[in-house]
């Protein structure tokens, strides 16, 4: 999973430079915007299938068929969702001219729905070096489109034109080399069983998605489109120790601890352990953005993506906090503790709401900064009960 974090932002990195000198700053801020209303409707639809899957100790097969049938429905809802929400979208933004583009990424849920719900044996099984493969082949082909397409139009749409090509490489590939294959079937005893352990995973997804995004939607409604871009940019960079330490590392710890979670002692052991080598990692990468981001931005990206240093200090230190507090969440999921995940992302949630706007209207992008800092920061505290009262008659 390290390699392919490592590969695959590699790409990124090639991929952002190319289209950060194509495009300017209020083409990612519009292309942001679709993507968040993509977002905060995968969150509200989050049946938290992959989640039970890995969570079951036994053979997952029988539950392939029902899982299939309810990805494509919520696909189909999703893609039908923004379409509806377009003119809210457009008019709450003031980006008329980008009706085509949302359009556009609302193919996306629709092909994603119909991918084989098998791939999570990857994760399930701990079978990293196939899934290395495999989703470096669709990240690939992703970002090549993406460039390709950005270089023909000079637009935002080529990056639409890149997560379809991604998405429906990724049918193609989970059916082709990941069985059992899905077939129309409907079970309503299995259907009742996930949607049991998905409620809490939605509305944990939920709370995560204003939490992650609502200083995003601050930005683009009180400042514009171009200022999201730059501020989208500055989060991007400083969430380093976020995604490409503690995803990393959540999504190998997450089945491993699943499959330990009955030895209590053992899990502890486990926690600490990753814990701390996360945190060394997030606080390095951390204190690097933080003390060179001149040399990020100006050098790498060029010039007209100057104003982003200015926010940039602030959100470097809340990546390496959430970095760290991240962590928390494969263990509360592995234990079926959905609901400490979401309590602890509703402090988040709350800080984010009451702070963000009046620190935006005052302060512009160094208030959105330093508003999702205190979020992150209040976070640490209810994540530290749960896991004291996960741990409190263990032993190391």
């Amino acid at each position: 999973m390290a390699a392919f974090r490592f590969v695959t932002r590699g790409i990124a990195f090639i991929r952002i430079i190319i289209l950060a000198r194509l495009l300017v700053p209020a083409q990612f801020g519009v292309f942001g915007i679709a993507t968040m209303a993509l977002t905060l409707l995968e969150m509200l639809t989050e049946t938290g299938i992959n989640v039970f899957l890995v969570q079951e100790k036994g053979e997952i097969d029988e539950y392939v068929n029902d899982a299939w049938l309810i990805s494509i429905v919520r696909g189909i809802i999703i893609s039908t969702l923004i379409i509806i929400s377009i003119p809210f979208v457009t008019s709450f933004f003031n980006i008329q001219q980008s009706k085509g583009l949302i359009y556009l990424i609302s193919i996306v849920p629709f092909i994603k729905g119909f991918i084989n719900p098998s791939e999570v044996k990857f994760q399930k099984n701990l079978q990293f070096n196939k899934e290395f493969y495999f989703r470096t082949s669709i990240f690939a082909l992703d970002s090549s489109v993406a460039v390709i397409a950005s270089l023909i139009t000079h637009s935002a749409v080529g990056l639409v034109f890149g997560l379809i090509a991604g998405a429906t490489l990724e049918i193609i590939l989970s059916f082709v080399i990941i069985r059992p294959l899905p077939s129309f079937s409907f079970s309503l005893q299995k259907f009742m069983k996930i949607f049991h352990s998905g409620k809490w995973v939605t509305l944990y997804g939920v709370f995560d998605f204003v939490a992650s995004q609502g200083d995003s939607i601050t930005v683009g409604r009180v400042l514009g489109a171009g200022p999201l871009g730059i501020y989208q940019m500055g989060y991007t960079v400083a969430t380093l120790p976020i995604s490409e330490v503690s995803d990393v590392a959540n999504r190998v710890i997450f089945p491993v601890y699943s499959k330990i979670s009955e030895e209590i002692n053992r899990l502890k052991r486990g926690f600490l352990k990753i814990t701390l080598l996360v945190s060394a990692v997030s606080i390095s990468v951390g204190l690097i953005i933080f003390f060179f981001p001149k040399d990020l931005f100006i050098l790498i990206f060029g010039q007209k993506w100057e104003q982003t240093l200015v926010v940039l200090k602030p959100l470097a230190i809340y990546g390496a906090i959430r970095g760290i507090s991240n962590t928390a969440s494969s263990l509360f999921f592995s234990l079926g503790k959905q609901k400490y995940a979401a309590g602890a992302t509703l402090v988040r949630v709350v800080v984010l709401v009451v702070s963000i706007i009046p620190l935006t209207l005052s302060f512009g992008l160094v208030g959105a900064g330093c508003s999702v800092l205190l979020s992150g920061i209040s976070e640490l505290l209810p994540i530290g009960y749960f896991i004291w009262v996960i741990f409190r008659k263990a032993k190391l």
